[in-house]
């Protein structure tokens, strides 16, 4: 099993002028269909559908498990045909977002704007919870949401699903 360390943040804005002063870099854009098919307190499983910018498909199953800073993780890739076999007529709406990947020095930041709420945050995934405690946030970073239950990709599909009830 490996392990996620990761830091999420609030995004005022898309940091279009640390773009254009090449402060960070473009590495990829991609849409996401993200749909939970079993979870518990600390435990999630999801599936994926990513669109790249190109337009070529892509579809993994995750499972996750662990709250705080550092959760266990096992994504791995599945097929078209495996991803709509787990999706077939269980009516589950899924939560859509853009996902920007930008390279700032020796990281990668992925902001995610989300489609049916209004809301854009950015993560940063360390190799180590050294870095993680030691990362020095940018300015144009809003504030750390931590564990905020409301901000978790997997409260906000389940409020979505509510909402089509």
């Amino acid at each position: 099993m490996g392990s996620e360390i990761e830091r999420k943040f609030l995004l005022p804005a898309f940091p279009t002028e640390e773009l254009n002063r090449e402060e960070v870099k473009l590495v990829s854009k991609q849409y996401i269909y993200q749909t939970y098919l079993a979870f518990s307190e600390d435990q999630e499983i999801r599936v994926r559908h990513l669109v790249d910018s190109s337009g070529s498909d892509y579809f993994t199953h995750t499972f996750k498990s662990g709250h705080g800073l550092v959760r266990e993780e096992i994504e791995y890739s599945i097929s078209e045909s495996v991803y709509k076999q787990l999706l077939e007529r269980t009516g589950l709406i899924p939560l859509e977002k853009i996902r920007t990947t930008l390279a700032y020095k020796e990281l990668q930041f992925e902001i995610d704007e989300y489609k049916q709420v209004d809301l854009m945050v950015v993560e940063v995934e360390f190799d180590d919870l050294g870095a993680a405690q030691r990362f020095e946030i940018p300015a144009w970073f809003g504030r750390e949401l931590g564990q905020e239950e409301e901000f978790r990709n997997k409260s906000m599909w389940v409020a979505l699903q509510k909402q089509d009830l």
